[in-house]
């Protein structure tokens, strides 16, 4: 049975029009046009990098059979954890969240870019783990499953693992091993001196066993002073065992490092060729660049080929992206019993050979190259790549699958107050985007408003929408741009409306890289500018900062 949250609630208002400060929205339309992509055609076996556009970033996966499935970090967004499913590594299909309850997932009051960190999904023995840190939020955690698409159990809390970046290894003996991110063992020796951390752990008793022991201390050379070394996995690969982890932070100096031991507990030694994925070597002046890789994961097909998965960044200016990190894939190669990813100045490109595995259909929606998604609600339950801010305590939103539209009620909880608003979004996946809506709403008081919403966290964002002024209805531009507006929404243009059939709306939102511009029409077609070339560099992490990607979504508020 799917959660509450996502399906026809029992009513909140009644269903036979809107009532109060309601909005209903017929249709969302996202469309991207990355110029990049142009130049590729559907070429056969061949696929298109990244392979999850937009903020998908901390990938993991894991191969069931002939199935794969992948996980990315969600952060402060509901429902937690997307989970991918394909057959080919190629195109991929979210099959669902893996958090998908509230009694799962409690982000209350939790900023953007905490709660959900870097998951990691195993299949062992006819069961499905997942092990991932919920930070400010609990700790480290471990759900598990025997249908991907879930229902996934409750949290099991690892209360002795401090740290992040956790996951799972079963050896061949049956035994399981957590290993981790955290604190070194002795006083920290410089700024970001971190350590990976490894503990036995048992699956039955579903307690953590025997000692906890650092396995790397500091990275690839302690001497050099390397920062944050994290996201570990282990693989064990002809009877030898292999650490790979990321180092250097997730900026442009990322980069994906191996280490390599006789014995699960160690000693691991570094591999001399390290690192096995980075583009912090190449010029920033390339074209179309790809920068800040690693955090990577490797799986193994059923014809014995190794792939990776790692994160990325395709930045449209000097270090500013506005879709965050995303997930891009490359095959791994072995050399003298070492695995490489990309080596020396090799860049990661956009077009790759496809792996060796029978094709199978499309995605859907797409999750790479150009594309362009319209949903207009005509489910009973939400689309699965909608999401909310923060855990939801409450119904406040209903959909019509006879009449199709997506109503939310306007709640006395506003963007950046650290509640849980009235807003349902999906990723910005693309630098060249626009998002488009038709809205029926009618303001009734003084700060009513309701509309589209590019939000990258509680203290930068833009809304368009409608509102009241001097007791008339006008569309509206708000920024919040974190110090630059003191902390509060700033008027950035507005119009007054003059007719709106059916008291309809329609509203458009232009992404061009580091400009955005804002549309609206009173009746189909009749585009107007309210604002253009506005500065969408604050909806970068550059900017920002944190870790997520900008979202792109409907929005509805009344005041108290």
């Amino acid at each position: 049975m799917k959660p509450s949250y996502l399906g026809p609630p029992e009513s909140y208002h009644g269903t036979d029009g809107l009532v109060g400060t309601d909005a209903r929205f017929d249709w969302f339309e996202y469309a991207g046009d990355d110029s990049i992509y142009r130049r590729f055609g559907s070429r056969p076996n061949e696929y298109l990098n990244p392979i999850l556009a937009g903020f998908y970033p901390d990938p993991s996966i894991a191969r069931a059979g002939d199935d794969y499935y992948l996980v990315t970090s969600t952060f402060s967004y509901f429902p937690g954890i997307p989970i991918f499913r394909s057959r080919d590594l190629v195109h991929w299909t979210q099959i669902g969240h893996v958090l998908d309850r509230p009694t799962q997932l409690a982000l209350d009051g939790r900023a953007i870019s905490q709660g959900i960190y870097a998951p990691t999904i195993r299949y062992h023995d006819g069961t499905f783990y997942l092990i991932t840190t919920c930070v400010y939020c609990g700790g480290n955690f471990i759900v598990t499953a025997t249908n991907p698409p879930g229902p996934w159990s409750e949290p099991i809390w690892l209360r002795d693992v401090n740290g992040i970046d956790p996951s799972l290894f079963f050896d061949d003996d049956g035994r399981a091993y957590i290993v981790n991110n955290g604190p070194p063992a002795e006083p920290p020796r410089y700024e970001g001196h971190r350590a990976i951390w490894l503990q036995e752990y048992d699956v039955r008793a579903r307690t953590m066993i025997g000692p906890r022991a650092v396995i790397v201390n500091g990275g690839v050379d302690i001497t050099k002073k390397p920062i944050w070394v994290e996201a570990p996995h282990i693989l064990e690969v002809n009877h030898r065992y292999y650490l790979i982890c990321a180092e250097g932070g997730t900026g442009t100096h990322h980069s994906e490092v191996v280490f390599r031991s006789d014995s699960v507990r160690g000693p691991y030694v570094a591999y001399a060729s390290n690192p096995i994925l980075s583009q912090r070597q190449l010029s920033p002046a390339r074209p179309a660049p790809i920068t800040s890789t690693g955090h990577a994961d490797f799986v193994q097909t059923q014809r014995g080929d190794w792939w990776s998965v790692f994160l990325g960044v395709r930045p449209y200016g000097p270090d500013l992206t506005n879709i965050g990190r995303e997930t891009f894939m490359l095959p791994v190669t072995w050399h003298d019993g070492w695995p490489m990813i990309l080596a020396d100045t090799a860049t990661v490109p956009y077009v790759h050979r496809a792996p060796a595995l029978p094709p199978n259909a499309a995605g859907s929606p797409p999750s790479s190259g150009n594309f362009t998604i319209r949903d207009d609600f005509s489910s009973s339950t939400l689309r699965p790549w909608w999401v909310m801010i923060r855990t939801p305590r409450e119904r406040w939103f209903q959909l019509d699958s006879s009449h199709n539209g997506l109503t939310i009620h306007a709640r006395p909880v506003a963007l950046g107050d650290r509640g849980q608003p009235s807003f349902i979004g999906r990723r910005q996946q693309h630098a060249t985007a626009t998002a488009t809506t038709v809205m029926h709403y009618t303001p009734r008081r003084s700060g009513d408003i309701a509309g589209l919403v590019a939000f990258q966290s509680d203290s930068f964002y833009y809304v368009l929408g409608e509102t009241l002024h001097d007791g008339k209805p006008v569309v509206r531009l708000l920024r919040r741009a974190g110090g630059r507006d003191q902390g509060r929404e700033a008027i950035v243009a507005e119009a007054s409306l003059a007719t709106k059939p059916n008291d309809s709306l329609y509203l458009r939102v232009q992404a061009r890289g580091a400009q955005y511009d804002f549309l609206y029409a009173e009746h189909p077609g009749d585009w107007r500018w309210l604002a253009r070339n506005v500065d969408g560099t604050i909806l970068s992490t550059h900017v920002a900062g944190g870790f997520v990607g900008t979202m792109i979504g409907m929005y509805a508020y009344s005041p108290p």
